[in-house]
């Protein structure tokens, strides 16, 4: 299988994904949407599925959140999100209307930042989707950039309204567009327009005194290409060719402005050749373009799936790895987040058993006493944990605060805690934190169990390796999202 007709097929078996992206999806179904052989589906599935782009579940497959990093590539290399969203968020605030900013796709525009006020009528724009040009208020500011502004009354939907005003980079270009969204409950289209304009307008001239700036972002380090280690590994069901397509579609994405195929090989580690062809893959499907002597990602790029999976919550995120890790080891397994002095259940999956721990989602318990509780804490500063006042629950709770602190210091040291009979007699639980892309931890996953069933160097020896390599997966696929623990 030639390479760049690799990459173009594995293209294509995401897009057919991302077309209907609720729904699990099987090969036949894949087959049957993009007219590729089985074989080629099974193969191009097993590709995706490895290097975590999508989750398998028996023959069923679905998007996964590492996706977004092709989305994210896109984003990060053009810059216009980094370099306008927080002028677009003060502009919402100011407001206190929805603000986005879109940028020409085609015949359409597709969103790459919004910030949404929650009202019960709001705006369900995602970054990622894409409008006609003509029904809506950015299109319409992109389509006659001459215009001081352009309005949507009502075109893409009954009830909502919309003031836009073209966005200009240093070279005179309309890049992108900025909107004033809101609904009819709210505002005339005209009432918003006079409410609006004049801030609208002053945020579009920051907007377009910052990209004159035209800071830089910084290369990546050079990578190493080890697709051909795993392809040693996974055999003829691992397609090279497919991994180092798409990790030259990340690498475009790692400067603003774009590499050239020198600097695109040296990122990627990859033969210049190699990258030659994938580029030239991604012109002829319109997810990339050469600037000079440059190639840049397009805003098509965020049509493989990126507005749906931008929109998941947390606990649609972990849940699956939760599944997995009740699967390895029998035991239910839950993921928490603190509360004040407690710790809310966010996910669980409960095992079927005689003797079971019974605790739903929403549940609240006392930080303290579990371990959960206790990797959480042990990030909070002193002064913090000395308002804590624990009390006794069962006849084995630390109610000492010193002890308290000195097990939480164990357990920042260690990366785990472990709990024994201190909520509730006959339970043992052990806990790892989650953290978040900047390395704070905004989570905790355990395990619990009867103590019958398992002693404290039982869990530490079996679970807590199983528990590790749950979070590490948790946190991969929160690295490319911003949704918030308690989403």
């Amino acid at each position: 299988m030639e390479a760049a007709g690799t990459l173009e097929r594995g293209l294509a078996v995401l897009r057919a994904l991302a077309a209907d992206p609720t729904r699990p999806a099987r090969a036949t179904d894949l087959v049957r949407a993009t007219g590729l052989a089985r074989s080629t589906v099974d193969r191009v599935l097993a590709t995706l599925v490895h290097l975590g782009y999508l989750r398998a579940d028996g023959r069923d497959v679905r998007l996964a959140p590492r996706l977004m990093e092709l989305g994210e590539a896109y984003l990060a290399g053009a810059g216009l999100r980094d370099t306008l969203a927080p002028l677009a968020g003060r502009l919402a605030e100011e407001l206190d209307e929805s603000v986005s900013l879109a940028v020409p796709d085609g015949d359409g525009v597709r969103f790459v930042v919004r910030f949404t006020r929650r009202r019960t009528m709001s705006v369900t724009f995602r970054v990622g989707d894409l409008l006609p040009a003509d029904r809506c208020a950015a299109g319409l500011a992109l389509l006659d950039p001459a215009a001081p502004w352009a309005e949507d009354d009502q075109l893409v939907e009954p009830g909502l309204i919309a003031v836009a005003v073209p966005v200009r980079d240093g070279a005179g270009r309309a890049v992108c567009a900025v909107s004033v969204v809101s609904h009819t409950s709210r505002h005339t289209a005209a009432g918003l327009r006079d409410h609006c304009l004049p801030a609208l307008r002053k945020a579009v001239a920051e907007m377009e005194a910052a990209l004159t700036d035209g800071t830089t972002l910084p290369r990546t380090a050079p990578g190493v290409d080890s697709s051909r280690s795993v392809k040693q590994e996974l055999g003829m069901g691992f397609l090279q060719s497919l991994a180092r397509g798409l990790a030259v579609m990340v690498a475009l994405g790692s400067a603003r402005g774009g590499l050239t195929l020198a600097d695109c090989a040296k990122v990627t580690g990859l033969p210049r050749a190699t990258v030659r062809r994938a580029v030239q893959t991604l012109e002829r499907l319109g997810y990339a373009t050469a600037d000079g002597s440059r190639f840049v990602l397009l805003p098509r790029v965020l049509e493989l799936g990126y507005a749906h999976l931008s929109g998941l919550t947390f606990r649609e995120i972990v849940q699956p790895h939760l599944a997995d890790l009740v699967d390895r080891v029998r035991e239910s397994a839950s993921v928490a987040v603190l509360s004040g002095d407690d710790v809310v259940y966010v996910a669980r999956v409960q095992t079927v058993s005689l003797m079971s721990i019974d605790i739903t989602v929403g549940t609240r318990l006392p930080a303290y006493a579990t371990s959960m509780g206790r990797v959480l804490l042990a990030e909070l500063p002193e002064e913090r944990l000395a308002t804590i006042v624990p009390r006794r629950l069962s006849a084995r709770t630390v109610t000492s605060p010193a002890e308290l602190r000195a097990l939480l210091r164990q357990a920042a040291a260690d990366g785990y805690a472990l709990v024994d009979q201190e909520l509730e007699e006959g339970v043992r639980s052990i806990a790892v934190p989650v953290r978040d892309r900047t390395g704070r931890v905004v989570a905790a996953v355990n395990v619990a169990t009867h103590a019958g069933r398992a002693t404290d160097d039982t869990l530490v020896r079996d679970v807590l390796p199983a528990l590790r390599e749950t979070a590490a997966r948790m946190e991969a696929e929160l690295a490319y999202t911003s949704v918030a623990a308690d989403g």
